[in-house]
């Protein structure tokens, strides 16, 4: 019933930026929080950023002062700014959302290519 849409990934030269954004359709009823994990090749998952319904955030120490994690509520739309990209950050992101700390929805997943 919840249907996840990611669009702005792509490819960028270190140091460049890019804006994520997932669109949730259907039924965000009871949704506590949203987020993005991300993927490379050979990889363990990572979180990314959340943020909750409340507007707390949490960001993983690899990206703080350099993403932004933000949600429009009217327009039930989680965005991620991307600033100074390294080529560390290259890998696909998934956004999420989460109810009663589990992760339930995700979307289909952007690439994330970041070039040196």
């Amino acid at each position: 019933q919840v249907h996840l849409v990611e669009s702005g990934g792509g490819l960028v030269q270190a140091g460049g930026s890019l804006r994520l954004s997932c669109a949730a359709s259907g039924s965000s009823f009871s949704i506590d929080a949203m987020g993005w994990y991300r993927q490379a090749p050979g990889k363990q998952r990572e979180l990314v950023a959340r943020i909750t319904n409340g507007g707390n955030t949490n960001y993983a120490d690899s990206v703080k002062g350099r993403f932004t994690i933000s949600r429009d509520t009217a327009e039930n739309t989680v965005y991620l700014q991307m600033n100074s990209l390294k080529p560390e950050d290259t890998a696909v992101y998934y956004c999420y959302t989460e109810r009663r700390l589990r992760i339930d929805t995700w979307g289909q997943g952007t690439q994330v290519t970041v070039s040196s």
